[in-house]
Parts: C-alpha cells; sequence; structure tokens
C-alpha cells in the first residue's frame, strides 16, 4: 500500500524535461548587428539541447528602464532562466537578485553586474574587455610609433563592458608619456547617430589628432561616418572596436587602421548552455572569457582570424 502511494505521489508530480525549458535572453538591444550574431549562437544552444529560447531586447542600448521592465516580466512568468546582458552594471542589479530569490537561474554575458558569479547569479560569459581595451591601446601607440595626439569617443556611463575597454585603453595611454590626450571623457551614446553627432561636435580636436579609439560598434560606426562627412576618412589612425560587416568594410579600405574582434556567437551559445545547466543542477562555470583579438588589413584573412568573425 505504502508502495502504491509513493508511486501515485510521484506520478502526480510533473518533472521538468529539456524541452520545455523556456530561457529568455535579453540583449542590450536588438539593432546592432553585435547583437544578431549574439543570438545566433544562442539559437545554435537552444537547437543543440532542444530547449525553447525567448528573445527580447530594447531597440536603444539606452533604454535601462525598458531593459529592467523586461526582466521583472520574465521574473513574474515564471521563466525557466535567463540570459541577460544588461545596460547598467548597478540598476539591473535588484531585477536580478529577484530571479535569484525566485530560484530563477540568471546567466550574465557582455557586460559586467555588480555582485559574484557563482553566488549572485549562475555565470559570468564574456570578453576580457579590459584585455580588448589594452589591444586597442598598444596598436594605435605602435602605429604612431610611440608619440601624438589621441582622441577617445567613450560609448556610455554605466556600461561595465565600454567602461573596462576604455580603461584598459586608458592604461596603455598613461604608460606612454609621449602621447597627448585631447579627449577621454565624452560619450557617443548607444547609437551609430549620436556617435556620430558627439564627434562632429568633437572635429576642432579630431582635426589636431592624431589617433582615435571607439570602444565599440556604434562608437566606431558613428566616427567613420564623420570622418567620412569631413573628408577625413584615412588621414587620422583609427581603431576601433567590434566586427559589423560595415567595419569590416571599412578596415579593407584602410579606412579603420585596426578593430578589436569579439566573439558574440560563442558568447550567446555559452550564455544558454550555462543556463541549461544551471537548470539541471550541473556544475557551473563561473566565469566564462570567450575571448577578442586584434584584427588588421594583414591577418583578416588568416584562418584564426576568419574562425572568430564566423567567415
Amino acid at each position: 500500500m505504502k508502495k502504491l502511494l509513493l508511486l501515485s505521489l510521484a506520478l502526480a508530480v510533473p518533472v521538468l524535461r529539456a524541452a520545455d525549458y523556456r530561457i529568455a535572453v535579453i540583449p542590450k538591444g536588438t539593432t546592432h548587428s553585435y547583437w544578431k550574431s549574439v543570438e545566433a549562437g544562442a539559437n545554435d544552444a537552444a537547437k543543440e539541447l532542444h530547449v525553447d529560447i525567448v528573445w527580447q531586447g530594447p531597440l536603444r542600448e539606452d533604454d535601462r528602464a525598458q531593459q529592467i521592465s523586461l526582466v521583472q516580466q520574465f521574473v513574474a512568468s515564471k521563466i525557466s532562466a535567463i540570459v541577460l546582458a544588461p545596460l547598467d552594471e548597478v540598476a539591473l542589479r535588484g531585477p536580478v537578485l529577484a530571479a535569484h530569490e525566485r530560484h530563477i537561474p540568471v546567466v550574465i554575458i557582455d557586460s559586467a553586474l555588480k555582485g559574484e558569479p557563482g553566488r549572485d547569479y549562475a555565470s559570468f560569459v564574456a570578453t576580457d574587455n579590459r584585455h580588448g581595451g589594452q589591444l586597442a591601446g598598444e596598436e594605435l601607440v605602435r602605429l604612431l610609433g610611440g608619440h601624438g595626439k589621441v582622441v577617445l569617443l567613450r560609448c556610455m556611463e554605466g556600461s561595465a563592458s565600454t567602461g573596462d575597454r576604455e580603461e584598459g585603453f586608458l592604461a596603455v595611454m598613461r604608460a606612454h608619456p609621449q602621447i597627448q590626450m585631447l579627449v577621454e571623457n565624452r560619450y557617443g551614446g548607444a547609437t551609430t547617430g549620436s556617435a556620430q553627432d558627439a564627434a562632429m561636435n568633437l572635429m576642432d580636436k579630431i582635426r589636431e589628432a592624431d589617433g582615435i579609439f571607439c570602444p565599440n560598434e556604434s562608437t566606431t560606426h558613428g566616427m567613420l561616418l564623420a570622418l567620412r562627412q569631413t573628408g577625413l576618412l584615412g588621414k587620422k589612425t583609427f581603431v576601433g572596436f567590434d566586427a559589423a560587416p560595415q567595419l569590416l568594410q571599412a578596415l579593407a579600405k584602410g579606412d579603420i587602421a585596426a578593430l578589436v574582434a569579439q566573439n558574440p556567437r560563442r558568447m550567446g551559445y555559452i550564455g544558454v548552455v550555462n543556463a541549461v545547466k544551471a537548470l539541471r543542477g550541473e556544475p557551473v562555470e563561473a566565469h566564462v572569457d570567450t575571448g577578442c583579438a586584434l584584427v588588421t588589413r594583414e591577418n583578416r584573412d588568416t584562418p584564426e582570424i576568419k574562425k572568430l568573425l564566423g567567415l
């Protein structure tokens, strides 16, 4: 009788299978090609692991309120897990802690969140962004021969990923006393248009500069358009970040001297894989570096770089 009772209770409890997992993947934005690569990686993992992906994020990469609202909505809907690229390392902490309290695993991708991976959220999967900024800085110093005037157009305040890149870049500049920073505290904003406007407003300094660095896709593209608009394309040593098609085309033409490329497809893939591991109660690596590399006209056709770029 006791065995029959236990059997009936076991049958009454639903067993959550992989096919029942619904994982929300929330990027910083949905317009830049970088995020389309993240989505492709997330979909690769979803097909491999037989889980459902809900891809939803803000249209603009400065809409913190919408991203917070999305996380809150998914938590309330009892989504299985969340993969999140936080727009703000502080503002998204509360919603992520709320998910944690409801036993909804959260994997942070792309940009850091205040807290401890493995304790406050399941895992942090991202580029070593400070290293990426250092790669850009070292290449710009090399191209300038160790001296010259430089403009940095930052992305936006509160973004941990681009902030780390900017600080990595500036650390290299400070180690070279013959490099003079003309601009280092101006922000381009979250869109190509806002970055182009910011660059146009800095044009007097840009004309004076020998080198330029921009830390993400939107600022690099916006600066590219501003240089084109003012006839300065190819006349400044310009190092950017990310490998959108239009930026790779500019690299091929010599309008951009170098790009630091990430691996967003791998980031999206591992983000979902780690979310599924957390749901299954399997060990999850607390911190995963998805890698980055300097791309130049000389190395862009090598097997290693083509693999990184998904070509």
